[in-house]
């Protein structure tokens, strides 16, 4: 097969060269023809000869001067088109064309020296002169052409942009769940406008982005707004309060008749006490066994003791757990829930071993719970003991706080946001300044949404976590895995994957990201893009390679797959460019998922929209004063009653020996 290809372009350079010698041929017998008389003259001459001229004259080669130039000048086209020059990149096309220019130039503007007064002999040699330099200039012009590579890989798409791009879903499918974006994407060389259809929230909205990447504007902005206008019941965790809880207010006023039954609206923040509900976290009516309060005592702890999360099952971290259990099952039990609050069950913790130990025991659904501390205590094992609750004190102790006692002890509204008879929207507001002790209120508060939300029977309804590492949901994975069927649609926005697994643990935030059905991505680097990337797939990507050789440069073309979106791409995003996935539904299938896409928002129409917006209303007037008498009357609810409960159970005889004095 080699032998054969030689031999082909041995046989192709002979052809080469024989038309390049006709069309020298050519222009010589044409120099020949117009100077026959002055050659003749000179001897120059010879019977063989005149006959092959005066066969070709009468041929009519020779019929006019620019008939034959123009026939050596197509055999010498000929012989360039199969020319093959030592290729050279620094090579371009612009010297050659100029080098052709001017040949053609000279070859055919020579017939000027025609009418230049002088003699024949004159006349001659300059017409020879001249169109054998525009015939050679052209033949150096013609074979630099072919030493130019043409496929330039100095303007090639050296960061194959174009490459990776890849069709996207472009029409609108809306239901009464979806969130709808719209979007501005690039197929090749071309930008075309898409729809980023979010059509099934309730099987879990993950957001990711480094600050500044768009996520609120661009993303958790329009779930607020399009989830209210569908009617949807609401929980909106507002890190840096009060910039999604402005626009879910005022979303509520625009759409709140939506609804068959109206929906209401409250807010929580312990910064703006006037501006703020009250709620109580740990409300008897929906305590309805030990469990809810153990899961209460755990999220309260937990989130003060971030670290603790890691460390779930060690003795000195599940004995401050079940000792706060009893407590606040204890408050449940004791008239009705009437002091079952966060407030109370903190200073109940304060009262001295004493008097704690000897209430407690009186409760017999909470003696197994306290039985080890009551032990350690009459034992004198007081190291153990301390160990066991002084952490729960101390961190407890960081709440005692006259402004979070007046939130938490009210009772404006309930927690069951979807209750199909009482829909709400709820917001609560955080502070990046005081995260460590409003986080864990906050994650209680959470909780108890979470399990009253997560039920049969009730509305269609949405939560939304901004800065969800901030706060410590117990078991957020099987809130997404089950709350699908309970119309329950949660959006949780992280600004990395290294950071969710620095709070919550590697496990757990492996399942987080990898059970969200609809994933949205802004800029994120390092593992996080790898993991992105991974989950887009891959397309099928052209491939050039040049090869550059003294002979010719060869040009390989082929097809493979490769990184749909690769994770250098991802970390490169730009504000409000997106990359990600979104699921589907059986009857509404979504063939194109991923989406690599900028989401397109009307600055102006928001900037008006919010020039507009309402302030978040005034709740009461709450005064300093107010705010002292509730917390001192927390404390004195505590006091009256163990002052009451050590006189009855002194008093009762079949009670009386459960008293401790030491």
């Amino acid at each position: 097969m080699a032998l054969q290809t030689g031999e082909n372009e041995q046989a192709m350079r002979k052809i080469v060269d024989l038309t390049r010698w006709i069309a020298m041929a050519l222009l010589l017998l044409h120099f020949y023809a117009i100077g026959y008389d002055l050659f003749k003259d000179l001897g120059w001459h010879h019977p063989f000869s005149d006959r092959i001229l005066f066969m070709l004259y009468r041929a009519g080669l020779f019929s006019s001067r620019v008939t034959c130039k123009l026939l050596a000048l197509g055999f010498l086209l000929i012989s360039l088109m199969g020319a093959r020059g030592k290729k050279k990149e620094k090579i371009t096309f612009k010297e050659p064309i100029i080098y052709i220019v001017i040949g053609l130039i000279l070859y055919f503007l020579g017939d000027l020296v025609w009418q230049i007064p002088s003699s024949f002999v004159f006349q001659l040699y300059s017409y020879m002169i001249w169109s054998s330099l525009g015939f050679l200039i052209f033949l150096v012009g013609g074979t630099w052409m072919s030493r130019v590579i043409s496929a330039k890989l100095d303007q090639a798409d050296i960061f194959n942009l174009e490459n990776e791009t890849f069709p996207q879903h472009e029409a609108l499918l809306e239901n009464e769940y979806s969130i709808n974006l719209p979007a501005m994407y690039r197929l090749k060389n071309k930008e075309r406008r898409s729809w980023i259809n979010i059509i099934n929230p309730f099987r879990g909205i993950l957001i990711l982005g480094t600050p500044g990447s768009g996520k609120s504007y661009f993303i958790i902005r329009h779930i607020i707004s399009q989830h209210i206008e569908k009617g949807f019941s609401m929980f909106v965790y507002d890190f840096k309060f009060e910039d999604l809880t402005t626009i879910a207010y005022n979303h509520y006023l625009k759409y709140r008749s939506n609804n068959d039954v109206p929906l209401k609206f409250y807010s929580i923040n312990f910064d703006d006490l006037s501006r703020s509900s009250r709620c109580n976290p740990l409300d008897p009516s929906s305590m309805i066994d030990i469990t809810d309060a153990a899961e209460s005592a755990r999220t309260i702890l937990l989130g003060l003791n971030r670290e603790w999360i890691k460390r779930q099952g060690d003795f000195f971290v599940e004995s401050p757990i079940n000792f706060l259990t009893a407590i606040i099952w204890y408050l449940r039990r004791y008239r009705q829930g009437e002091y079952c609050t966060l407030p109370h069950a903190i200073e109940l913790l304060q009262l001295d071993y004493d008097t704690l130990f000897s209430l407690l025991r009186v409760d017999k659904e909470i003696e197994v719970l306290i039985n080890p501390f009551i032990t350690a205590y009459l034992n004198d094992a007081m190291d153990q003991l301390e160990g066991q609750i002084a952490s729960a004190k101390i961190a407890l102790a960081r709440l005692t706080s006259p402004q979070l006692y007046y939130i938490l002890s009210g009772n404006d509204f309930t927690l069951d946001i979807n209750n199909p008879q009482d829909p709400k929207i709820v917001t609560m507001g955080s502070n990046p300044q005081k995260i460590q002790i409003y986080g864990a209120v906050l994650s209680l508060y959470i909780n108890r949404l979470v399990k009253l939300v997560n039920q049969k029977g009730k509305v269609k309804s949405s939560l939304i976590f901004d800065e969800f590492p901030t706060i410590y949901l117990n078991n957020i994975d099987s809130l997404i895995a089950t709350a699908r069927d309970n119309l329950v649609s949660t959006s949780i926005a992280i600004q990395d994957l290294s950071q969710l697994r620095k709070d919550y643990g590697r496990e757990q935030s492996d399942v987080i990201m990898n059970i969200s059905g609809n994933v949205l991505s802004g800029q994120v680097s390092g593992d996080t893009a790898r993991q992105l990337s991974d989950r887009f797939g891959k397309i099928l990507q052209d491939r050039e390679s040049y090869s550059i050789s003294s002979a010719d440069t060869s040009i390989t073309r082929s097809k493979q797959l490769d990184s749909a979106i690769p994770a250098s791409k991802i970390s490169s995003l730009s504000s409000g460019e997106f990359v990600g996935m979104v699921a589907d539904n059986p009857k509404s299938k979504i063939k194109l998922k991923a989406f690599h896409c900028s989401i397109i928002n009307d600055h102006l129409l928001l900037q008006k929209e919010m020039n507009d917006y309402q302030k978040i209303p005034i709740v009461r007037q709450v005064t300093t004063e107010q705010v002292i008498i509730n917390f001192n009357q927390i404390k004195k609810d505590i006091e009256d009653l163990a002052f009451h409960e050590i006189r009855r159970i002194s008093d009762t005889p079949a009670l009386a020996y459960l008293l401790i004095k030491k």
